[in-house]
């Protein structure tokens, strides 16, 4: 986990977690309508989790 790989193709077991974890926190945000503050921390736990994961390469760098 570096900077520089960020931009470097992510590997697919974790492009699968951070899409996951997307997707779940929309699910969880979207079944609590009425708790604005839990919506809000479900967004942005799914938003850092799917930026987190593309720092991840497979360690095969061109550079």
């Amino acid at each position: 986990m570096k900077l520089k790989g960020y931009f470097q193709p992510t590997p697919k077991r974790f492009r699968i977690l951070g899409d996951s974890i997307a997707a779940a926190s929309l699910f969880i945000a979207s079944q609590n309508l009425d708790n604005p503050k839990l919506m809000i921390i479900s967004g942005v736990v799914g938003a850092v989790g799917k930026f987190i994961t593309n720092f991840f390469t497979d360690g095969k760098s061109n550079s």
